[in-house]
C-alpha cells in the first residue's frame, strides 16, 4: 500500500531529511579534520571525538541468563569526561543496564581504527533527567520522529564516567594500540612479556608479524605495536614468553 503525504507531511519530511543530511556532512568534515592529527598521542579526549564522529556505536550487555546482547545506539551526548545516552524503560537494554550496568561500546572507523570502551553505566538522578534528555534530543533531531511530543518521557538517561578505552589501529605500519582511562577505572593488563628466562635465540623476533620485538637481555616487546597474536608465545623454545 502506497501512503501519500500531505503538503504539511512533505514539508516535514524534507525538513527532517535536510537536518539529517546537514548533521552527516558536518560529522564527515569534522572526522576528516580529526583523523589528520596523527595516531600516537591521540589521548582520551580524541578517542571520544572519534566515537562521536562515527555516530552509531555498538553497545554490548549481558542478560539475566548470562548471554551477550548487542545493539546499535546513536542517542548519545559526549562530555569531556563522560558519555550520556538515552533508551526507553521498556527495552531489555534498559533492564540489563539497571540490573547489572556493565557495558562495552565498540566502534570501527573507515581508517581501520577500532575503539572499545569498557565501563559501567548508571541512571542519572531524577532531577537531572530532563536536562540531559533535552540536550540529546537537540543534538539528534531524528529522535523527535521516534519519540514525538511527550512520548520521550518513556526514556531514561544513563551515564558512563568511569571506563577503560582501548584504541587499536590496523591502518598503520606497524599497527598501533594504546589504552586510556576515564575516571577511576583501572587498566586490565593484556598481551605478552618476555621474562628473564630468555636465552636470546631470536626466535620470537623472527616470528613476530609486526617486527615489534627488540633484541636485548631479555628481548623486549614494544607493547604499543603488539598484535597480541601469541605467535612469540607459541614459538619460544624455552617458554620465556608469558601472558600478562
Amino acid at each position: 500500500m502506497v501512503q501519500r503525504l500531505s503538503g504539511c507531511g512533505k514539508r516535514n519530511q524534507r525538513k527532517f531529511l535536510w537536518c539529517r543530511s546537514a548533521v552527516l556532512e558536518n560529522k564527515k568534515r569534522d572526522y576528516r579534520r580529526s583523523i589528520s592529527k596523527g595516531v600516537e598521542g591521540d589521548g582520551f579526549s580524541n578517542m571520544l571525538k572519534k566515537m562521536q564522529l562515527v555516530g552509531v556505536l555498538a553497545f554490548a550487555t549481558v542478560d539475566s541468563e548470562g548471554a551477550p546482547q548487542i545493539r546499535n545506539i546513536s542517542a548519545i551526548h559526549y562530555e569531556e569526561n563522560a558519555l550520556y545516552f538515552y533508551t526507553a524503560r521498556g527495552k531489555n537494554f534498559c533492564r540489563e543496564l539497571l540490573e547489572d550496568g556493565r557495558v562495552q561500546i565498540l566502534c570501527y572507523t573507515r581508517y581501520k581504527e577500532m575503539i572499545r570502551l569498557s565501563g559501567k553505566a548508571y541512571a542519572i538522578a531524577e532531577d537531572e533527567q530532563e536536562k540531559w534528555k533535552a540536550i540529546i534530543f537537540e543534538e539528534q533531531p531524528y529522535l523527535e520522529n521516534v519519540y514525538p511530543g511527550d512520548t520521550k518521557s518513556i526514556g531514561i538517561i544513563f551515564c558512563i564516567d568511569q571506563a577503560e578505552v582501548e584504541y587499536f589501529n590496523l591502518g598503520v605500519n606497524p599497527i598501533f594500540r594504546d589504552t586510556y582511562l576515564l575516571g577511576d577505572a583501572k587498566i586490565r593488563e593484556k598481551g605478552y612479556i618476555i621474562t628473564d628466562a630468555c636465552i636470546g635465540c631470536g626466535t620470537c623476533e623472527k616470528n613476530c608479524p609486526q617486527r615489534c620485538i627488540e633484541r636485548g637481555t631479555p628481548y623486549v616487546i614494544r607493547q604499543n605495536h603488539c598484535l597480541h597474536c601469541g605467535n612469540c608465545y607459541e614459538k619460544c623454545p624455552v617458554k620465556a614468553v608469558v601472558r600478562k
